[in-house]
């Protein structure tokens, strides 16, 4: 239990595949990059874009090409890509089962909130449209850290945001690579899976979906001791 308080005092939101059903965008946009620049994405290489950073994404994405990571083509890759997503993000991002009534749930049980996102700024602002800004009091997004997910740095700085430890907070997560940024950070990590499968291990704890989840038992998953956390199952 950290010292700095012993009740669950703020919610760290990822976003893709957490909280909107944003990652089936973002799988159609890097398989069209991929194909776009030179070959079509195997489903090794996909899984690997998953919950990562646009750098991290594009490095996998050159690498299975065997393209040359020269800073002219990954500046023209990135905004190819980040081109496609705004046209899709544009149609329409459909939400994660129960996402919208549990942020409400979150804000009416008066805890803090930040949403900590691997996707930069430019592209978070059009999904803020979506999820609505007065469910969070900061949001941290991938290009304002120097490291991205999985490094611990995005979750350390929206518990800064807010004024806690990151002990102080429960980070919830869809993927492996956010989970274990969270993790890193001492946060308490509640995982509801997407996409891909998330390892069981210490300090997480794992629901099948947002359905239902409330403030409460937020701060009952929270409340469990950290250091006996082992996937546990609800």
């Amino acid at each position: 239990m950290s010292e700095a308080g012993n009740e669950l005092a703020g919610v760290l939101w990822d976003m893709d595949g957490t909280l909107l059903d944003s990652e089936k965008m973002w799988d159609v946009a890097v398989r069209e990059l991929s194909l776009h620049l030179g070959g079509p994405m195997t489903e090794e290489t996909r899984l690997k874009t998953i919950g990562a950073s646009s750098a991290d994404a594009l490095g996998v994405i050159f690498d299975a090409l065997g393209l040359e990571q020269d800073p002219v083509s990954l500046a023209e890759a990135k905004e190819w890509m980040f081109t496609r997503v705004e046209e899709l993000f544009a149609d329409g991002i459909p939400w994660r089962p129960g996402a919208l009534r549990a942020l409400q749930a979150v804000r009416e049980h008066g805890l803090s909130t930040a949403l900590v996102t691997n996707t930069e700024r430019r592209l978070t602002e059009r999904a803020l449209d979506t999820l609505g800004r007065q469910h969070f009091d900061h949001s941290v997004c991938g290009d304002e850290v120097p490291f991205g997910k999985p490094h611990p740095g995005p979750y350390l700085r929206g518990a800064e945001l807010l004024g806690l430890d990151a002990a102080q907070c429960l980070a919830i997560e869809d993927s492996p690579t956010g989970a274990a940024s969270a993790q890193a950070a001492g946060c308490v990590v509640l995982v509801i899976p997407c996409e891909v499968v998330v390892p069981q291990g210490p300090g997480r704890v794992f629901r099948d979906s947002l359905e239902g989840l409330t403030g409460v038992e937020l701060g009952a998953l929270w409340s469990q001791p950290q250091a006996q956390l082992s996937g546990l199952q609800l």
